[in-house]
């Protein structure tokens, strides 16, 4: 049995990323998919330390909030930079991640058909600083922060993905994202996740 466990609903949503990262990091895991009756009808919810989806399971070990439980993998794979100057800005970009994550949730979830076209709008405002943060790390030819990988990397990735499903074309003004993107997709075990009919079939948003 693989010792990982992933206890959410049939999307992408929140747990995309980690996903990426156990594909890319060479690890299997087990999905437990939660349908929207299943949810409602409300044992499951209840028992969950905060209410809500995902819960991750790590052998003895389960955890609830997304971003937590990429920290924990990042630590697990030695992805959270070299040094805890490297680790606080991991922890910073990722953070950047979690406020754009939830504006674009706030649109998908509560006011999409009005809000579409101003969230677009002001969208290249919300990309600048990843385009920036490449910028001052090697000139943009490397990962967000370093020279190798971390759990903000996928989180990004993840987040940029679902950016040119809901707005194609919306990095095209950012030439480092979207070459940083295209050079993520393309890590062997990485383009494989995302080619499977798992990642391809998968809802990106869904109404839970």
């Amino acid at each position: 049995m693989p010792p990982y466990t992933i206890v959410y609903f049939p999307v992408r949503g929140r747990c995309e990323a980690m996903r990426m990262l156990l594909a890319d990091q060479g690890q299997s895991w087990k999905e437990e998919v939660v349908t929207k009756d299943a949810w409602l009808q409300g044992p499951l919810k209840a028992s969950c330390l905060y209410g809500q989806l995902p819960k991750f399971q790590d052998g003895d070990l389960t955890l609830y909030q997304s971003n937590a439980i990429l920290r924990h993998l990042g630590r697990t794979f030695g992805l959270y930079g070299k040094d805890p100057r490297e680790a606080a800005l991991v922890d910073m970009v990722n953070d950047g991640v979690e406020d754009l994550h939830r504006l674009c949730s706030h649109l998908i979830h509560h006011n999409y058909e009005e809000g579409k076209a101003q969230y677009i709008q002001g969208l290249a405002g919300h990309l600048k600083p990843f385009e920036t943060l490449l910028i001052q790390n090697q000139g943009g030819q490397a990962f967000i922060v370093g020279d190798q990988i971390s759990f903000a990397d996928y989180n990004l990735l993840d987040l940029l993905l679902n950016h040119q499903v809901l707005a194609p074309g919306c990095l095209d003004s950012f030439p480092l994202l979207s070459a940083y993107v295209a050079r993520l997709s393309a890590r062997p075990k990485l383009k494989a996740f995302l080619a499977s009919p798992e990642h391809v079939n998968r809802p990106v948003f869904g109404a839970q």
